[in-house]
């Protein structure tokens, strides 16, 4: 699978850390395309094919998700819950991406099925490297379980 056809979703409603997000992977010349969800249930949504990404049934599911935890409508915790008790989505790497500090975040996203967690650097420069990384990872390195169809 070449990088181009690697899809990353998003799941951000800070839109300054949607902007670093993106520029951070764009100046690392990671050209995935990335689909933004600014709520949980707009991430469902995606990954489902149900409502406004309906037309996406049949299509292959993303290559990763980025996921944030304080999210309005369904938290990032209930997505992650709903993309690990889909057969469809549970094999889906989820790294959480997030500025909480607290304990039982890190500890009920690990039980939950998080394939990984960040805390989001406040830090220009470190946020910028953070998601590099996070993208060499999960979109050069890692090797992913065989492709599943979603819906």
């Amino acid at each position: 699978m070449d990088q181009m056809s690697k899809t990353i979703l998003l799941v951000e409603d800070n839109p300054d850390d949607v902007k670093l997000t993106l520029r951070a992977f764009k100046r690392n010349n990671m050209l995935n395309p990335i689909v933004v969800a600014r709520d949980g249930v707009e991430a469902l949504d995606f990954l489902f094919a149900r409502d406004a990404y309906a037309e996406r049934a049949g299509k292959p599911p993303p290559t990763l998700v980025i996921l944030d935890l304080k999210l309005p409508k369904l938290d990032g915790l209930e997505v992650l819950r709903a993309i690990r008790g889909d057969d469809r989505t549970k094999f889906i790497p989820v790294v959480i991406l997030t500025s909480s500090k607290e304990q039982q975040d890190l500890m009920q996203g690990y039980a939950l099925g998080a394939n990984s967690y960040v805390r989001k650097p406040v830090d220009f420069t470190e946020f910028m490297e953070a998601v590099r990384l996070l993208g060499i990872y999960w979109l050069m390195t890692n090797q992913p379980p065989p492709e599943r169809h979603t819906a």
